[in-house]
């Protein structure tokens, strides 16, 4: 059996869908759309994924350049996916699961690159 992983903060490049999808691997995952930060900048997305406790989850290598910069939290999920489509993305994150929930308790990282 999986274990449930962190609430992620997804950002605006991935599908708003995989809230549902990923519900039972990572409750309280929400989207940047339903949390009302659609179309705001970078650093405004990682102030609430900081302050509301979330492991943001991007394909934007903005994040990753935030995570050098700030640290965490938040802890940046960088997926190097591409222009994959939501089922490429939800089954690196189902298949990662153990290693992203790892991530997310582990004091002395800020960023997990992830590849399929």
């Amino acid at each position: 059996m999986i274990a449930s992983g962190p609430a992620l903060l997804l950002d605006e490049n991935l599908s708003p869908r995989l809230v549902v999808e990923l519900a039972v691997d990572y409750p309280g995952t929400q989207h940047v759309d339903s949390v009302g930060l659609h179309g705001l900048p970078d650093r405004e997305v990682w102030e609430y994924a900081r302050d509301h406790g979330f492991v943001l989850a991007s394909k934007d290598n903005d994040f990753r350049q935030l995570s050098f910069l700030l640290g965490a939290p938040p802890k940046v999920v960088w997926l190097r996916i591409g222009n994959a489509p939501t089922r490429a993305v939800l089954a690196l994150l189902r298949t990662k699961n153990d290693q992203i929930t790892a991530f997310a308790s582990a004091e002395e990282t800020a960023l997990l690159p992830l590849l399929p």
